[in-house]
């Protein structure tokens, strides 16, 4: 497998081997020895799975308490993916990183514990799925604003018509009034 730096050094894009014959292909998709040489020494307790429609944007999420580091694919369709930088101290605080990632290109993202996530679904459907460091706990769960100015995430959206959103995350709010984390807090297991 291959490594992608993004603007963000903690964020990476992990690029499979993929074995293609007439039958089809294989991949391996995790491999506790192989993702922490990669830079991933964590940990993974859960795994997540979600199916939705072309223009939704979930996210922008994270938890205040328990945050979770996120390895992050698509089997079906295609997202724009977003990570925010939220740890305080970062001399990456604020910023963003997005990438495209589709069942075709198989690409995973690995979106470390100290920053916020969401995606927004580019294909008449697109199926989601990613390990997480730590449990999801529903009372420190937070929600940045999605299209906050200070941040200025240059989603593709389609004909430029507003996403569908959850009334949660129509109610995120601004980094500047968000809880986030101190750089120091963030450490792997």
């Amino acid at each position: 497998m291959k490594i992608h730096k993004t603007k963000i050094p903690e964020v990476f894009l992990i690029v499979p081997d993929v074995f293609q014959d007439e039958r089809g292909w294989f991949m391996e998709t995790f491999q506790v020895s192989e993702y922490s040489k990669l830079g991933i020494p964590y940990i993974f307790v859960q795994d997540n799975h979600s199916r939705s429609r072309r223009g939704v944007l979930r996210g922008l999420h994270y938890q205040i308490i328990h945050p979770q580091g996120k390895l992050i694919r698509v089997i079906l369709g295609e997202v724009y993916d977003v990570v925010v930088d939220i740890r305080k101290g970062s001399s990456t605080f604020g910023k963003w990183v997005g990438e495209y990632l589709t069942a075709n290109n198989k690409v995973q993202l690995w979106a470390p514990p100290g920053f916020a996530h969401g995606y927004y679904v580019l294909s008449e459907w697109a199926e989601f799925i990613y390990k997480t460091t730590d449990y999801y706990a529903p009372g420190f769960e937070r929600t940045l604003l999605w299209n906050d100015p200070d941040i200025l995430i240059n989603w593709p959206l389609i004909n430029g018509e507003l996403p569908l959103l959850s009334l949660k995350d129509s109610q995120g709010k601004l980094l500047a009034e968000a809880e986030v984390f101190d750089i120091d807090f963030i450490k792997p297991l």
